[in-house]
């Protein structure tokens, strides 16, 4: 019970990878905070498949300032403190850029960034100023390949998770002295209710088959990394990008 009496937020933990890192967490003795956008069904369906009790739903809007403050205020206040935050919550859009209009193009770039890094480095800086004040804690961001490989058809994405390895090394040498960890998991593709469509769509074989293992990850496996990242015993961990994609795309 690497977490008992641990209390954790999980961004965007009402379905997919998600829940499966807050199940992860609560499985190892912790109290999760399933947070979520408008999902209530889902997230119910969350808290109740999670092992153990005193776990909370509270429901934000990451992309806004005021609604991540909330948030955290909710979480420290309903669950007695946080000692690890993980930024789950994100967005996809298909956008390539000669396929749409010049507001279509903005709107992409505002709302993704807004959900996927501004949101992000908003709650990173909100638990910073918790934990620095109550003898640390853990954060673990949630990136993509697409942050190293590109994104042709989303390229505010793309941009967004490069952001979030950024910010996160940046956090991570910033936050050691006051002992706040910072790590990142970078998945490739996942399967998830949300993916299904397109592993068992015309495109399935061939998303499968960008990894020489012929699969795609599962979203226990993500979780795992995440715990891996969020262990006090791990502090040297802090900084480092963990890429959990089957081998589908390799870098140095």
């Amino acid at each position: 019970m690497r977490f008992s009496d641990q209390n954790v937020l999980v961004t965007g933990a009402s379905r997919g990878i998600g829940r499966a890192i807050a199940g992860a967490f609560a499985q190892q003795g912790a109290r999760v905070a399933v947070h979520y956008r408008n999902n209530a069904g889902a997230a119910e369906a969350t808290l109740a498949g999670l092992s153990g009790d005193g776990h909370i739903g509270i429901a934000a809007d990451v992309s806004e300032p005021g609604e991540c403050k909330r948030l955290v205020r909710e979480t420290t206040e309903q669950m007695g403190g946080l000692d690890v935050l993980v930024n789950n919550a994100g967005i996809y859009f298909t956008r390539p850029v000669l396929e749409q209009d010049y507001a279509e193009w903005q709107a992409a770039w505002r709302d993704t960034l807004a959900t996927n890094l501004t949101g992000p480095a908003n709650l990173c800086f909100l638990a910073a100023q918790y934990m620095k004040d109550h003898g640390g804690g853990r954060i673990v961001n949630i990136s993509s390949r697409g942050a190293f490989r590109g994104e042709p058809e989303s390229p505010s994405y793309g941009a967004s998770k490069a952001g979030l390895n950024a910010l996160s090394q940046s956090l991570a040498v910033a936050l050691a002295p006051y002992g706040i960890s910072v790590g990142v998991v970078a998945p490739g593709f996942v399967e998830t209710d949300m993916t299904d469509p397109y592993l068992n769509g015309p495109r399935g074989d061939a998303i499968r088959a960008q990894s020489p293992l012929n699969r795609v990850a599962g979203a226990d496996e993500i979780a795992r990394a995440v715990l891996l990242l969020a262990d006090p015993d791990m502090p040297s961990a802090t900084g480092a990008i963990i890429d959990v994609n089957g081998a589908s795309y390799l870098r140095s």
